[in-house]
């Protein structure tokens, strides 16, 4: 038993008076220069390379900053408030790209500016199914060479397409029209992206 406190004891030692201090070094901080945080928002993190989204990221959270990510300027900290720069309000970056608004997440009305991005991003990628499904339709068509059964299946996809078309543009008269006109959401018929 002796034996075991006297390896905890010196383990304890040699972690609190050796290796402590060593991790405790800022590597990000030169004597007397400016401190870097250890990440942004975007997910770049020094000494590894910015990722391939950064430049898209640092438009929609940090546009104010250089846009040349080895100036790190979206790590430099503040030596007042001892944060790293405050991404831009009512703008957070995912995978679908820049979503929010002008009003910020924390006020009324910024539920508004992410549903209308996101719906946007949604009825986009439906008209643009329908549309390569009315030029795929319109493509059996001129190469049935008369064939019933193919002209029948073209014509079929290209009344499909177009009536995808028109359920996806009336779809977005009718939610911008509920939504600002008649809910009148705030936040919501706002331009969305930087």
């Amino acid at each position: 038993m002796r034996r075991f406190y006297l390896n905890f004891f010196t383990c304890l030692f040699v972690y609190l008076f050796i290796f402590l201090p060593v991790f405790a070094q800022s590597p990000t901080q030169a004597p007397g220069g400016p401190r870097y945080a250890a990440c942004d928002l975007c997910g770049f993190c020094p000494p590894n390379q910015p990722p391939q989204s950064w430049a898209s990221c640092q438009k929609c959270l940090y546009p104010n900053i250089n846009p040349d990510p080895s100036a790190m300027d979206s790590l430099k900290v503040d030596d007042e408030t001892n944060l790293p720069p405050t991404p831009a309000v009512g703008h957070q970056y995912t995978f679908l790209g820049c979503l929010g608004g002008s009003s910020g997440f924390t006020s009324s009305g910024s539920a508004g500016g992410v549903v209308q991005s996101i719906l946007n991003i949604v009825f986009s990628a439906a008209g643009g199914i329908a549309f390569l499904y009315l030029l795929y339709g319109s493509f059996i068509i001129a190469t049935s060479q008369a064939d019933p059964e193919r002209l029948n299946y073209g014509r079929r996809l290209v009344s499909g397409a177009i009536i995808g078309l028109v359920f996806t543009f009336g779809s977005v008269l009718i939610v911008n029209f509920i939504a600002s006109g008649v809910l009148k959401i705030p936040g919501f018929g706002e331009a969305t992206g930087p």
